[in-house]
């Protein structure tokens, strides 16, 4: 269990995707998209919808192809040599260690793209088995003794670091104690059975192998789960208060420039902000940030109020939280310790 915390940022089987990437370095009409683990279905259907449009503005027809995983094992795996064109994923700091470890992307990139190169956002939900039997409605619930709770792994998902921040932040809130806050998240994770690389894994325990009473994910994953599986089978439970997760985008520079694709891989997330891509991120259940007054009366049933807050404004930030929270030896790692000595 301990060893399962604490696995590397970097895969190697993934890290072996490059020598494909490098295959395409002559051909500046081929993207490589790399995201995060639960937005597979989304560009599975943004990615043709480019491509024709592109191909009716310019004649070409691009191919666009995509890598997903853990969010930060996905940005280790480009810092390890996998030459994406662009990245769009579910937490910034992502995109800023590829910027401070390999001068990879620039340093501006927030500036790049409106909405701070945030084209959809989503929100942290809990998905509980048909009828609710363990009554869970609020992250307090998920602290108490006989509740088994699935979340990714923090430190390589970023469906488990916005997880773990929002119970933290619930906490704090509450509690108005760091000391307490601490314990809180200790309870959670003394409840968690297992811990998947990735958001998409941990969907597979919960809903395939039938482990746990609460998958906590993103609002679009828990409603994909309902569809995927069967009507009837799952309910999300929205708690009284949880984190907004903007999925930044950004254009790995020095691979879109040896590739010859940086007018590509621009006009490819320039893309996502249109009316056709706002319509289709809404669609799949992620939030639009740039949607028109029609897509927002459309969708609307599918995205219900809720009571949020945000990494900077609890946490002063994702570079505070990152180096408090998730270095090693910060806070997490000190939770996870204690949670798996008094499991013990």
């Amino acid at each position: 269990m301990r060893s399962a915390l604490f696995i590397p940022l970097i895969s190697s089987a993934l890290a072996i995707i490059s020598a494909n990437a490098a295959a395409q370095a002559q051909n500046p009409n081929t993207l490589l998209n790399v995201s995060y683990d639960v937005s597979r279905e989304l560009y599975k259907e943004i990615n043709p919808a480019f491509a024709a449009d592109w191909k009716a503005k310019t004649g070409v027809q691009p191919t666009i192809n995509q890598s997903h995983g853990g969010s930060s094992k996905q940005a280790g795996a480009i810092i390890g040599g996998l030459e994406a064109d662009v990245v769009t994923m579910n937490q910034s700091p992502d995109i800023d260690i590829l910027v401070e470890r390999g001068n990879l992307v620039s340093p501006n990139w927030k500036n790049a793209f409106p909405k701070q190169a945030s084209p959809y956002s989503s929100v942290t939900v809990f998905l509980v088995r048909k009828g609710n039997p363990k009554n869970i409605k609020d992250w307090s619930d998920l602290a108490k003794p006989g509740t088994q709770v699935i979340i990714p792994n923090p430190k390589t998902s970023g469906n488990g670091r916005y997880t773990y921040l929002a119970a933290y932040g619930y906490a704090l809130q509450k509690t108005k104690s760091e000391k307490q806050a601490k314990e809180f998240v200790t309870d959670i994770f003394k409840n968690v059975p297992i811990l998947d690389g990735g958001g998409r894994g941990a969907t597979t325990t919960f809903s395939q192998r039938d482990i746990g009473d609460v998958l906590i994910t993103f609002e679009n994953e828990a409603e994909l789960i309902g569809k995927e599986v069967g009507p009837g089978k799952f309910e999300v439970v929205y708690p009284s208060i949880t984190i907004e997760a903007p999925a930044p985008v950004a254009v790995v520079d020095k691979y879109a420039k040896k590739h010859g694709t940086e007018k590509l891989a621009k006009a490819y997330l320039d893309y996502l902000y249109t009316e056709t891509a706002q319509d289709i991120i809404a669609k799949h259940y992620f939030r639009p940030r740039n949607p028109t007054p029609a897509i927002t009366k459309k969708y609307a049933a599918n995205f219900p109020e809720v009571k949020t807050f945000s990494v900077d404004t609890v946490f002063g930030g994702w570079k505070k939280a990152q180096k408090e929270q998730f270095d090693d030896g910060g806070i997490y790692d000190q939770v996870v310790i204690e949670a798996f000595s008094k499991k013990r």
